[in-house]
């Protein structure tokens, strides 16, 4: 599995990372603008990631912001909604309506931190991935 960590807090991107990391491919964006150049990369070599896991709050572009981005660089690329990457918001954010929003622009999963180890190997576990 090859994961995209986007998250501007060091502390939760190592802590993510060393979560992801024995499944794969663990690579990390500090803000939105450098998770876009990632995940545009990826696409332009045939080799999308598998799953982002993105903060909502980030100086620059919010997390809704770039999982739009990525949903139209997939459509661009005639990636259908639902077979492209599997993005799981990894957020503090936790009210309803922002995680509604983020449903209706097409994330695959929603987690409120603090992230542990188990629960986020079994939200990606729903998307067939895991240990």
């Amino acid at each position: 599995m090859k994961s995209l960590i986007v998250e501007d807090e060091f502390s939760t991107r190592l802590v993510m990372q060393k979560f992801l990391a024995p499944l794969g491919e663990a690579h990390v964006a500090t803000d939105g603008e450098e998770a876009i150049q990632a995940i545009q990369l990826a696409l332009d070599e045939e080799a999308p990631y598998d799953l982002v896991c993105l903060d909502m709050l980030m100086p620059g572009m919010n997390g809704d912001e770039v999982l739009r981005s990525i949903r139209a660089m997939e459509e661009e690329k005639g990636i259908l909604v639902g077979d492209g990457t599997k993005v799981l918001m990894a957020t503090s954010v936790a009210d309803a309506k922002t995680i509604m929003q983020s449903f209706n622009d097409a994330c695959d999963g929603y987690l409120v931190k603090p992230v542990d180890r188990e629960r986020l190997l079994a939200a990606i576990g729903q998307f067939g991935y895991g240990d």
